[in-house]
């Protein structure tokens, strides 16, 4: 068939079971959004139109964690290409799949400072797995099919397909292929037959397998570190679970591990590092055998590396081969998918049981939770756990709230936190938990934001209310930018520089602005009637959690300390 290469995109997407995309129209991209008008491709696929581009990518980025699929927006050129930048650095911080589709100015006036022209592809070569400029018509589809494979394969991560406004006009041959068909043919295939860019990843070695169930056998004291890893690979949770259960050793966790084990799990430690419990940081301190799944040992976690889990023999499972000895060195590693790694080691582990070094483990009292008159941040996730029966999708911001998040909402499953772990991005909660809700109906999702990460962001109100998205946003109100401040209490000797928000706005009548019902809560009782109403409207709904301004995440360990010192109980 020919067609034109607006129409190729979207008759490739519909080849990779796309059925949502988020993006932002402009005059480059005009012809692949003439399409779904054209030929009726908005009934095939859900266009969601957000606010701003950043959004967008945000959006397809939560929507990929949420549900394992690849997230797909769009973009036109220059200022709406680069607004997808902090988007796609935040996805390929944290392995996530996304492939984000921008067009260009016509070939013709690429290299002249055209109006809207920007090098999208140099730009986003850093943060990107892979990036394409089309220049062929005729190869459109098959970089499309090859953009997807890789976004989703191996280590996942973003790919941008860039596409000049000449070429999504002209007219090439297109011949359907059914997506298991695509790694024989075409680029693709090329691909697959050079050994240096195999997308199948390989097979561990039975070797390294057996050297690490020796060391297990010797141990006395093992710990387990599951890292995001164990969440991306598809398959890997259940794998992990039975691994943890026949090992009977202690679990800690890096904030993307969150839901590789049940929060409420009694092997389970709790998160570890700079914000990490005191029985998963202390008990890194101690083990004699420490296991690195899906990790990558980075400064919020191995905060001094040549000190971390010195009197341990170090093992790393990873994916990438690039990630082994990058931040701490190991005594022993395997590369593979973290499923199949713990696939084989499950075959031949024996039940094991360390009860003294357990108990040790657990004989160290967490950080007192406080029960007064006012409303704490461990009773805000307690209440989001209660109501919504642990079922919520959690998608946070970034700083004191999403600390708290990870501490204290007990998460069951992969894909129910949705967070910015490696990049840190403020920002990224709103369009990640729209994302999130779209991809996953039958479930609640709760944005957990704070007021300084809120102010980047409620701009997406406008899509939530547009598209009645039945988003709950739970908002930290303690009127600062809480975790600079805790880092200015505690290191910077209360100099409190620019940290205050007590101005402006009035955030409920803000989200009523937008049609969106809110209310404020200032104790418990409060919030969970709050909570039951939000539920029960089926809509977006907007609660204002007043939070002390002093609040703070405990424990906490200095940047560049051992994660034992602990600078805050």
């Amino acid at each position: 068939m020919r067609m034109t290469c607006a129409q190729i995109i979207m008759e490739c997407l519909l080849e990779q079971g796309v059925d949502t995309v988020f993006g932002y129209p402009g005059g480059t991209i005009l012809n692949v959004y003439d399409e779904m008008e054209l030929h009726g491709y908005k009934d095939k696929i859900r266009h969601i139109l957000t606010a701003h581009e950043q959004g967008a990518c945000h959006a397809a980025d939560g929507y990929a964690r949420s549900t394992g699929k690849v997230g797909v927006c769009f973009s036109t050129s220059g200022p709406g290409a680069t607004n997808l930048t902090t988007g796609i650095a935040t996805a390929y911080m944290d392995s996530s799949p996304i492939v984000c589709i921008t067009c260009n100015v016509s070939e013709s006036l690429i290299g002249k400072d055209s109006f809207q022209e920007v090098d999208i592809t140099g730009i986003t070569m850093p943060i990107t797995k892979c990036n394409f400029l089309v220049r062929s018509p005729e190869e459109l589809a098959d970089v499309i099919r090859e953009a997807f494979a890789i976004a989703r394969s191996g280590r996942p991560g973003p790919v941008l397909i860039d596409i000049p406004k000449n070429i999504t006009a002209a007219v090439a041959e297109y011949e359907p292929l059914p997506v298991e068909q695509h790694a024989a043919h075409g680029r693709l295939a090329a691909m697959l037959r050079r050994s240096s860019h195999d997308l199948k990843t390989p097979e561990p070695d039975f070797g390294d397998i057996d050297r690490l169930l020796d060391l297990i056998a010797k141990a006395k004291r093992p710990l387990v570190l599951v890292g995001g890893g164990v969440i991306r690979s598809k398959g890997a949770v259940p794998q992990f679970r039975k691994f943890v259960e026949t090992l009977n050793a202690p679990v800690a966790s890096t904030i993307m591990g969150g839901g590789a084990l049940p929060g409420d799990h009694p092997l389970f430690t709790g998160m570890i590092g700079m914000h990490g419990s005191h029985a998963s940081n202390l008990a890194s301190a101690e083990c004699d055998l420490l296991i690195a799944i899906g990790c990558r040992f980075s400064d919020r976690v191995a905060t001094v590396p040549d000190d971390f889990a010195k009197q341990a023999q170090i093992v790393q499972i990873d994916i990438d081969r690039s990630e082994i000895d990058k931040n701490v060195k190991t005594d022993h590693h395997i590369i593979g998918d973290a499923r199949r790694v713990l696939q084989l080691l499950n075959e031949k582990l024996p039940d094991h049981d360390y009860p003294q070094w357990k108990q040790w483990v657990f004989s160290h009292p967490e950080v007192p939770l406080k029960k007064d008159e006012i409303l704490h941040p461990h009773e805000i996730l307690e209440t989001i756990q209660a109501i919504t029966g642990g079922e919520a999708i959690i998608a946070t911001d970034v700083g004191q709230h999403q600390m708290w998040a990870a501490q204290y909402y007990h998460f069951s499953r992969p894909g129910q936190l949705v967070t910015s772990g490696g990049f840190g991005t403020m920002g990224f909660g709103m369009g990640a938990a729209i994302g999130a809700k779209l991809g996953n109906p039958d479930k609640p999702v709760v944005l957990c934001t704070g007021d300084g990460s809120f102010r980047m962001n409620c701009n997406e109100l406008a899509t939530l209310s547009h598209y009645h998205i039945p988003v709950i946003i739970a908002l930290f109100d303690n009127h600062t930018l809480g975790m600079v401040r805790q880092w200015q209490h505690l290191i910077y000797a209360e100099r409190y520089s620019q940290t205050d928000l007590d101005y402006g706005p009035d955030f409920v009548k803000l989200s009523d602005a937008y049609g969106i019902p809110g209310e404020r809560c200032a104790n418990q009782a409060e919030l969970e009637k709050a909570m039951k109403r939000a539920l029960e409207s089926q809509s977006p709904y907007f609660i204002q959690c007043d939070i002390d301004k002093d609040a703070m995440v405990h424990p906490m360990v200095s940047a560049g300390t051992p994660v034992t010192d602990f600078l805050l109980d």
